[in-house]
C-alpha cells in the first residue's frame, strides 16, 4: 500500500499507537522495533485490544486483512508523519544544537504562545520516533510548530528535516558531545549543518517564506557553517559588535538568576556603554529582563527566542513577559532550596562544552554561601572521553573551584586533587554521615549518572 492510500486509511482512523498497552478503539497499531523488543510480536494483541489495523514489517505475523505489511515500519511511520505535516501550510521551526536546544525550544514556545497557538516538541521526543509523534499532533488549531531535533550519529538531522520539512530553523551551537557517535567535532558540525543544508535547498526554490535561519552571530562555527553554504536569508542575534546583528543583548547580572538587556541593533543609535548600571548610550527602546534561568550562557537562548518572536511579529512587551515568566523544568539549571542547602540542579545532560560553560558560570557567581560541586561523568564521548574529563578537572583547578566531588568511572581515571566516588550510591552513603549545610551546590552530569537523586539527600 503506497503512502497516500495509507494516509487515507489514517484519516479514517486518525490515531496511531506504537504501544500495545495503549490501543484506543479503532486506532492503528504500528509495530516499531527496539534494541530489546519487536513490535511485530505484539500486533495480534493490539488488534484484540481494539486497534482496527496493524502495520507490520514481518510477513510471518500476518493473519488477515487487518494486517498491513510494509518494508520498514519506522520508515513508514516517518513517511506518514511527513504526509500529515504537508496538510498544514504553517511555519515549522526546526531547532537543534549541542547545548540549549530544549531550553531554546521552550523559550521560543513561550514567546510565540503570547500571540499564536503553538505546537512544540514535548519532553525529549526529538529523535526519529519522537519527531513523527509530534507531527501527528498537528491540527487545524495550530498556527506554528516548533520541532526539536536531536542527533548522535551522522545523518540524523538529515532524516529529521526530511520528515518535518521545516520552513525555518535555528542551531543553538555546536560542541563536543556524542563524539562516540559522530567520531569528531567536525562530525558534530557536519551533522548539525544538515539543517542548514536543507534550508539552503529551500532558499534555492525561491519561496520567500521558506529557508530562513536564525543565527548566533557571535558563534564563529555557526557563521562559518552558514557562509560556506551560501545561506542568504538570516536573522542574526548576539552580544558582539558585528554589523550583521539585528537583536543585540548583554548580561546585566547573574546572581544567581540571569538579568539581561536587549535592543534592536541600529548602528547609528547604538553607542554602547561600559556600565551595567545605566542605559546611557543605548537606543531609546532598550529592554531589561529578569529571568528564572541560571547561567550567563543562557543570554543566547534568550536572544534566539527574541529573534524568532520579532520575526513572527510578537511585540516587545509580549516577548519580555514570556521570557521573564518562563520557569525551567526537568533538572535543567533549576534552583532548589532545601532545608540545608541551595542547589543548582543541571543534571539532565552533560557534555564537554556544556560542563565547561556551567563551571565558568558557577565560578563567576557572587554569593555569600560557600560553594560546592558534585559532578558526574559525561557520557558518549568515545575515544575522547579520558581527555575531555581531564580538561574539566584542569578547568576546575584553573577556576580555583574547591570542595569538588567527582562521580563516576571516567572522572575516577583523571589526575585530580578532588574527592572521587564510584557512583551516586557512594555519594548518598557519605551524605548520610556528613551532610554539608548552608552551601550553594552545583549538580551537573549526564542523566544516566542519576545525580538528580541527590536533591532529597542535600
Amino acid at each position: 500500500m503506497d503512502i497516500q492510500k495509507l494516509y487515507q486509511l489514517y484519516q479514517e482512523h486518525p490515531v496511531i499507537t506504537t504501544d500495545s498497552r495503549d490501543c484506543p478503539e479503532g486506532s492503528i497499531f504500528l509495530a516499531l522495533k527496539g534494541d530489546k523488543f519487536d513490535g511485530n510480536r505484539f500486533a495480534e494483541g493490539a488488534l484484540q485490544k481494539g486497534c482496527a489495523y496493524a502495520i507490520v514489517d514481518d510477513k510471518e505475523v500476518v493473519k488477515d486483512e487487518r494486517y498491513i505489511l510494509v518494508d520498514d515500519c519506522l520508515q513508514t511511520f516517518k513517511d506518514l508523519a511527513r504526509e500529515h505535516r504537508r496538510q498544514f501550510d504553517i511555519p515549522v521551526i526546526a531547532i537543534t544544537g549541542t547545548n540549549g536546544k530544549t531550553t531554546t525550544k521552550e523559550l521560543v514556545r513561550a514567546v510565540l504562545a503570547e500571540e499564536y497557538n503553538v505546537l512544540a516538541t514535548e519532553g525529549n521526543f526529538n529523535n526519529d520516533v519522537g519527531v513523527p509523534k509530534t507531527l501527528f499532533r498537528l491540527s487545524d488549531d495550530h498556527d506554528i510548530a516548533i520541532i526539536e531535533m536531536g542527533a548522535s550519529h551522522p545523518g540524523d538531522i538529515k532524516t529529521l528535516v526530511e520528515t518535518a520539512e521545516p520552513t525555518c530553523g535555528l542551531i543553538t551551537n555546536v560542541g563536543r558531545a556524542h563524539l562516540e557517535g559522530f567520531g569528531s567535532f567536525e562530525g558534530v558540525k557536519q551533522t548539525k549543518g544538515e539543517l542548514y543544508d536543507y534550508l539552503r535547498h529551500e532558499q534555492d526554490k525561491g519561496d520567500p517564506d521558506s529557508g530562513f535561519i536564525f543565527i548566533n552571530a557571535d558563534d564563529a562555527d555557526l557563521t562559518q557553517m552558514a557562509d560556506s553554504r551560501g545561506i542568504m536569508m538570516q536573522f542574526a542575534y548576539g552580544t558582539g559588535s558585528s554589523e550583521d546583528i539585528t537583536v543585540k543583548g548583554e548580561v546585566v547580572s547573574c546572581n544567581p538568576f540571569l538579568t539581561f538587556r536587549w535592543w534592536i541593533n541600529d548602528d547609528e543609535d547604538d553607542a554602547g556603554s561600559d556600565s551595567c548600571d545605566s542605559v546611557a548610550g543605548y537606543p531609546d527602546e532598550t529592554f531589561t529582563v529578569s529571568t528564572h534561568l541560571i547561567g550567563a550562557y543562557n543570554v543566547y537562548n534568550m536572544l534566539a527566542a527574541i529573534a524568532v518572536g520579532l520575526y513572527f511579529d510578537v511585540d516587545e512587551e509580549q516577548i519580555n513577559h514570556a521570557l521573564s515568566h518562563y520557569q525551567p523544568t526537568n533538572n535543567r539549571s533549576q534552583l532548589t532550596q532545601t532545608d540545608h542547602n541551595t542547589l543548582i540542579v543541571d543534571a539532565y545532560n552533560a557534555n564537554a562544552t556544556s560542563m565547561a560553560a556551567a563551571l565558568r558560570s558557577f565560578a563567576a557567581l557572587e554569593t555569600g554561601q560557600e560553594k560546592m560541586l558534585i559532578l558526574g561523568d559525561m557520557r558518549e564521548l568515545g575515544m575522547a572521553s579520558g581527555e575531555e574529563h581531564q580538561r574539566i578537572v584542569d578547568l576546575l583547578v584553573t577556576l580555583k573551584l574547591q570542595n569538588v566531588w567527582l562521580v563516576g568511572e571516567e572522572f575516577g581515571h583523571t589526575d585530580s586533587p578532588f574527592r572521587k566516588f564510584a557512583n551516586v550510591e557512594e555519594v548518598k552513603a557519605t551524605l548520610a554521615e556528613q551532610l554539608p549545610e548552608h552551601r550553594l551546590i552545583l549538580l551537573k552530569g549526564s542523566n544516566s549518572m542519576r545525580l538528580a537523586e541527590l536533591k532529597t539527600c542535600l
